[in-house]
């Protein structure tokens, strides 16, 4: 009797749907950790033993005060400061949307379109009247906080790459990081990908923000009814990579990681959250993370991120680690 091949091993143009990649029952385990399964103890395990080397380790969370001037109708992060026994000891208080600075894109955070529907569906086939009914936690964050997010992260330093090709853009533009870029860079770096990597891109988003926008600047951007965002692009090639690479998580420091408003028919999101149960990571703070693997010559590294654990959360800071 032969073992049967797990959906995430079938290559992507064999897939029955490939916007509908669902497992494990609705309401399990196996649901609410999406693409996140493949990180078995023995590919965590070969990740730390390959790639923590020097010891050397750097935080990818940007301050939480970040976007300080948040679109989209977000709020900024309240952070309260509450004294107790008249001062001999002090509490504090966040009020803060996790979508506002770096976070991770839970598998309640987007939903895809069915043909033939007029309701739209969340991994799973879950719909929005489930999320907002506040008894479920179907597919909620504390599923990927029970063991966290670890593995092999790979850097595609895309800031870097076209600065050197003398490339020019703003992040807050449709600019596109096209997968024969990305091709390019991993050839130049001598990467290779391998099954549960998790993919980071620096487009270079905070470190406009933080170094070359002025407040005026961010607050056109706040209150800028279409933004744009620099991301990847969303085509069917970059959909088929992302899949036949065989990534457990992506995460870049872009504010949509892909191109938004979508350039084509294809929206990454659709596909990766809510049809694979791909966590998709935004406005990570990837500049020191560049930094050492610019000095170290090496573009792969050990990550760990533990997610907040929340019932029925639909995002949460990354609270991620990169050990070299």
């Amino acid at each position: 009797m032969t073992n049967s091949v797990s959906p995430f091993d079938v290559p992507y143009n064999e897939l029955p749907n490939p916007k509908q990649v669902w497992m494990g029952k609705p309401g399990s385990y196996e649901e609410g950790l999406g693409k996140l399964a493949i990180l078995t103890p023995e590919v965590v395990a070969k990740a730390a033993s390959s790639e923590i080397k020097t010891g050397r380790r750097v935080t990818m969370g940007w301050e939480m005060t970040k976007l300080n001037y948040p679109n989209l109708n977000r709020q900024p992060c309240q952070h309260q400061i509450v004294p107790l026994l008249g001062g001999v000891a002090f509490d504090d208080i966040y009020t803060m949307n996790p979508q506002q600075s770096s976070q991770w894109d839970g598998l309640r955070h987007f939903s895809q379109t069915v043909p033939g529907q007029s309701e739209r569906v969340f991994y799973g086939g879950m719909t929005s009247e489930e999320i907002n009914d506040r008894s479920s936690d179907r597919l909620g964050m504390q599923h990927w906080a029970k063991e966290g997010i670890a593995g092999r992260g790979v850097l595609i330093d895309y800031a870097a790459w076209a600065e050197k090709k003398g490339i020019k853009y703003t992040t807050f533009s449709t600019h596109q990081v096209r997968l024969s870029d990305i091709l390019e860079i991993a050839k130049e770096c001598n990467i290779t990908f391998q099954k549960g990597d998790i993919l980071f891109v620096r487009v270079g988003v905070t470190k406009e923000w933080d170094t070359v926008m002025t407040d005026e600047q961010k607050k056109a951007y706040s209150d800028n009814q279409s933004p744009e965002h620099a991301g990847v692009e969303a085509t069917t090639d970059m959909l088929r990579w992302l899949w036949d690479s065989g990534f457990a998580a992506i995460a870049s420091d872009s504010i949509s990681w892909e191109v938004y408003p979508p350039q084509s028919d294809v929206f990454l999101h659709e596909y990766v959250l809510a049809g694979w149960g791909m966590p998709i990571g935004e406005l990570f703070d990837l500049e020191a993370l560049a930094r050492i693997c610019r000095d170290l010559q090496r573009w792969s590294f050990f990550v760990s991120s533990v997610p907040l654990n929340m019932p029925g959360g639909v995002s949460s800071p990354p609270n991620v680690m990169a050990i070299f």
